[in-house]
Order: C-alpha cells, then structure tokens, then sequence
C-alpha cells in the first residue's frame, strides 16, 4: 500500500453548551432565594443592568390620578407661593400668633420671657439639627429607641454573667471561663478531661470540682457530659431524683426501645408510678442550651400560587413580588458609545451589553418553564387538590415532559427546590412525583405517597387493645386495592418514624 497524502472531508454532530445556554441551566435550576442573590451581584457588576422599582412596570413618570382628573403635581404650590407662605409665617407678628392662639405668647414660648425676638430660619435649623438627646423624661421624639432595645444575649454571655456568684478564686474562675468556651450550642460539655487539666495546669480533680460548681448555673443543665447527666441535673434542681428515678435515668436506653417491663423490675415501681415518672422525664429539657440559639430560620418562598378558579378549576400565578425586575438601559450604551474608547473598553461594554440581554431574556425563559411545568403538575394532580393527599396519583418525570414536550432533564432542574402554595398548603415541586403501587384489583396505580398516608391513618386510629401489625396492614391495604408487600409496608413505616408493633403495644398499654 503506497503511503501519500490526500485530502477527505468529515462531518459529525456533537451538542456544545454555549455560555448562554449555561446561563440559562444555571438560573432554572436556582431556588427563589439563591436567585435573588444572584440577580444583585449581577447588578452590581453590569453596568447596563438597572432595577425597575416602579409598581407595575409603570415607569416613574407616572402620577397617582386625582378624582377631579387633575393629577397631584398640578395641583401642587409652585416655589414661589411657598416661598411667600414661609415668609409670611416667618414675619408674623406675636399679635397675630396670639390671636389664633387660645393662651397668650408668653404660655406657649416660655423659653423668651415674655420679649418678642425675631426668628432667624437659619439658626432654627441648625438648632433643629443639633445632637439627639438620650433624655426619656423629656417626652420628645429626639432620642434613637432603637439605642434602647435590648441586644440577643447568646448562652456563653449568660454563663459569663452568673460566673461570679458560684466561683471566686481567681484560679477557678479562669478554668471556668475556658469551660464555658467549651460548651456546644445545646450547652453540653464535650471535653477530654485528661487533655483540659494538662492544658490548663490542673488536676482532675480540681477540674471536676470547678465544674461541679458551675453546673448549678442558669439554664439547669448546662455543662453535663452527656444526655444522662443533663437530665440528672434537672431532676436534682426538683428534688426528684429519688433512687428509682436515678434507675429510670441510668438505663433510658430501655425507655427509647419501650422495654417497659425490665424497666419496672428495675426500678421497683408498680404501671403507675412508672407511667408518671415517665411523664417527668418528658417534661425535661435534653438540650438546655438550645434556647440561646440565634440562628436565622430561612423562610420557604413559593415560586408559583394555585388558586382556585370560577369554573371550578385551577389557575397557577407565578410569584413575582420578591424577585427584582430588571431592565437593560439602552440608552446608557448609546451615550457611552459614542465617545472615544480603545479596543479592550469597547470589548467591555459589547459583553457588558451581550450578557444584560441574555440574563433579561433567561429570566423570562425561566418564568415561563416554570409555569408550564406547574400548570401540568396542577392538572395532574387536580385530584389531590379537590380531595386530599389520598388521592395523589402516581406521576414521574416523563410523564410531565412528554405533556408539555421538554426533556426529563429540564422538568427535573425546574422542580428542584421549587415550592408551590397550594390551598392544603405549601409543598415541594419534587412532592407531587412518586412511584406508582400495583393495584389489587386490576385498576389504577396508587401513589407511594398516599399509601404511606393510609398507613398513617390506620395506625393512627388502631385500637390499643388491638394493635396492627405490618401484616395485619398489608391484608386491609389489599382490601382496598392496594398490592403491596410487607416489607414495603415496614419500610414506610419506619420512613414515617413510627415503631413497630411491638413497640406501640408497651406504649399504648403504659398511657392506657
């Protein structure tokens, strides 16, 4: 075979995800929150991006209408009639002001004694602008009130304030300022003994005594080793540690696994007295600290609103109240091009440019996704709405995406951390997909997330004396059509956090 060379031409295919197609991935799949975040640091750094706070799109021209037709600037006081209306005030005499007075001059200005000053504007407003005073008692509105709401206070500056009255010693009062900076968020003391003492320079023994010592400060609880000390701790404080409450304490373990009759022997109590000691031990706190925890809760912010219709159906509104609007201004690029520029600003202002409009136009696209996929989940699940979670069908990605002709991909991103409002409530986009269950009967499929709710219900209203078990559940399931095994039955049960049979029977028999 003669080696030379030749030319040949090839042609192929391959998907390449321009940046603005990443843009756009990026934006469908954020939460509500997150993209908010994102649309002001764009802000920030385009210099073509701007906010539209007008109501409405309507732009800041735009004037409240008055009943007569007029509009508000119209029938506003030019500058010059104010200007006479503050020089006519200004030069009044005292003679005037008393007579449209009910007291005379001297009642109301008691600051000039009786003699008649002129009035200089500006003094009046330097004296108007003086420093705030802090002085309650004089009733006036020239103080901050915010000076004077009290701070959150966080657990170790709670300790720090009662440190002095339990330790004195210079010494321990040292060791106890390092405990308390040791001491987690739900106030437990999760230290090396052996490597704390060499640390600071004492025994062990001193070490326990200081924290012994501080144990008995505010919250009661505080600074135990563990979940069996806490609670030891609190019943002290009530004097209620007798010996069989320190039994009931030393093996808890039982009580979470409801071994109710070991618990008895050992504790030597008859079914009602342990039946109170453990509504005692529920009226602790196990994590006493937790009380100091400042953490900001983030609040769920619907995405979409379902409200009912006239017709009887449903209509899915966007929710655009939190998100910024934002507009890109034109008119800024055609006022900076025109000046002189070089190569790299001009290469700055055209991506400036280029990415405002494509952020404006992903931002429509993803309101648009959105509600296209919400509408479909909604007509899907009309019947949950109507009825309740029983009647959640069973529904997965294809499904949604075949009805609305976009890829699986795609619904997935925009139902990830998605949340819709819903007249039973606020739920999770994801909420609405689940596995289908075989009917009994040949009929339709039922949702994994309504078979799960009937177990609840069931075990729910199960009489204490006759406790379901998982194959007592399987047999009524299949009598109202549902083909399930038993394992799957324990299996929800167990995602639902609710114990065995076994378990429900001590239980219920104790509270009985």
């Amino acid at each position: 075979m003669a080696i030379g060379p030749r030319l040949e031409f090839r042609q192929s295919q391959q998907l390449v995800m321009t940046p603005q197609l990443m843009q756009a991935i990026k934006l469908l799949q954020l939460s509500n929150v997150d993209l908010i975040a994102h649309i002001n640091n764009e802000l920030e750094s385009n210099p073509f991006l701007e906010q539209d706070d007008s109501p409405d799109g309507a732009g800041p021209a735009a004037e409240p209408s008055r009943s007569d037709g007029s509009t508000e600037h119209e029938n506003a006081p030019t500058d010059a009639q104010e200007g006479d209306w503050l020089s006519n005030e200004l030069q009044a005499t005292p003679e005037a002001i008393s007579s449209k007075l009910d007291s005379e001059l001297s009642n109301v200005f008691s600051d000039d004694n009786g003699e008649n000053q002129p009035i200089d504007p500006v003094q009046q407003k330097a004296e108007n602008w003086q420093a705030p005073s802090h002085n309650m008692s004089s009733g006036g509105s020239d103080y901050n009130l915010e000076a004077f709401v009290a701070a959150e206070v966080s657990l170790s500056e709670h300790l720090q304030e009662q440190l002095g009255f339990v330790v004195s010693d210079p010494a321990d009062l040292l060791v106890a300022r390092q405990l308390i900076d040791c001491i987690d968020e739900n106030g437990y003391l999760r230290i090396d003994s052996e490597e704390i003492s060499h640390r600071l320079g004492v025994t062990e023994s001193d070490l326990d005594r200081v924290i012994s010592r501080i144990q008995g400060l505010d919250p009661v609880g505080v600074f135990a080793r563990d979940l069996i000390e806490c609670l030891k701790l609190q019943l002290i404080e009530k004097n209620r540690y007798d010996p069989a409450m320190q039994a009931l304490v030393e093996n808890i373990e039982l009580l979470a696994h409801h071994d109710l009759v070991k618990l008895k022997r050992l504790c030597k109590v008859d079914d009602e007295d342990l039946k109170d000691m453990i509504l005692e031990i529920k009226e602790l706190n196990p994590k006493p600290g937790a009380a100091f925890n400042t953490e900001i809760t983030q609040a769920i912010v619907p995405d979409a609103f379902v409200l009912a219709a006239s017709d009887g159906g449903w209509t899915v509104e966007l929710n655009t109240e939190n998100l910024p609007k934002v507009l890109v201004n034109q008119s800024y690029y055609s006022e900076i091009s025109q000046g002189p520029k070089n190569d790299k600003e001009l290469a700055y202002f055209t991506d400036s440019l280029q990415t405002a409009n494509w952020l404006v136009k992903s931002l429509d696209q993803r309101a648009r996704t959105i509600l296209k996929v919400s509408s479909e989940i909604v007509r899907q699940q009309d019947g949950f709405l109507t009825y309740g979670v029983q009647y959640l069908r069973p529904m997965n990605l294809r499904v949604v995406a075949d009805a609305i002709g976009m890829h699986e991909s795609t619904v997935s991103r925009v139902t990830s951390n998605k949340y819709i409002a819903t007249p039973r409530g606020i739920f999770e986009l994801k909420y609405f997909f689940s596995a289908a269950i075989a009917s009994s009967e040949g009929g339709e499929s039922h949702s994994a997330e309504s078979v799960r709710y009937q177990i609840k219900q069931l075990i729910d209203a199960e009489d204490p004396k006759k406790i379901l078990s998982d194959d007592a559940l399987v047999k009524i399931l299949k009598d109202d059509g549902v083909d399930i095994a038993r394992r799957t039955v324990a299996k929800y049960r167990e995602a639902l956090k609710i114990p065995s049979s076994v378990q429900r029977r001590r239980e219920k028999k104790l509270l009985a």
